[in-house]
C-alpha cells in the first residue's frame, strides 16, 4: 500500500494552485512562440549568415519549450498525485519530503537524501 501524504489540506491546495499556475504560465509562453515562429517565418534573409542565425535560434527556442513540454507532464503528474493522496511522499524510500524541498522543486518525486543517493550512482557510473 502507498503511504499517504502528511500535507495538511490547504498546504496541498497551495501547492495545485502553484502547479496549475505555473502550467498556464509555460504553455502561455508556448503559444507565443509558435506565433512569433509562425510570423518570423515570413521573412526573407537573402544573407545565409542571417538564415543560419535565425535557424540556430529557432532550435534555441525548440529545445527550450520542447524542456517546458517535459516539465509540464511532470507538473501534471504531480497534480494527479495531489489527487491520488501521495503527493510529498517519497517514491523511494516511502518518507515524507520536506516541504522546503517541494517548494524549491514541486514536481519532486524523492526525499533530498533518496535524491542525492541516486545522483552518486549515477556519478560513478557516468552518466
Amino acid at each position: 500500500m502507498e503511504k499517504q501524504t502528511t500535507l495538511k489540506p490547504e498546504k496541498l491546495e497551495a501547492f495545485r494552485k502553484l502547479l496549475t499556475q505555473k502550467i498556464n504560465e509555460l504553455l502561455s509562453e508556448a503559444g507565443k512562440t509558435v506565433s512569433e515562429m509562425t510570423n518570423n517565418g515570413k521573412e526573407n534573409f537573402p544573407d545565409p549568415n542571417d538564415r543560419a542565425s535565425l535557424e540556430s535560434d529557432r532550435n534555441f527556442e525548440l529545445r527550450i519549450r520542447d524542456r517546458e513540454r517535459k516539465l509540464i507532464v511532470k507538473m501534471q503528474e504531480a497534480i494527479k498525485r495531489i489527487d491520488d493522496g501521495t503527493y510529498g511522499v517519497c517514491e523511494s524510500c516511502g518518507e515524507p519530503i520536506s516541504e522546503k524541498r517541494l517548494l524549491a522543486r514541486p514536481v519532486t518525486t524523492e526525499c533530498i537524501d533518496c535524491k542525492t543517493k541516486q545522483e552518486k550512482i549515477e556519478k560513478l557510473k557516468g552518466e
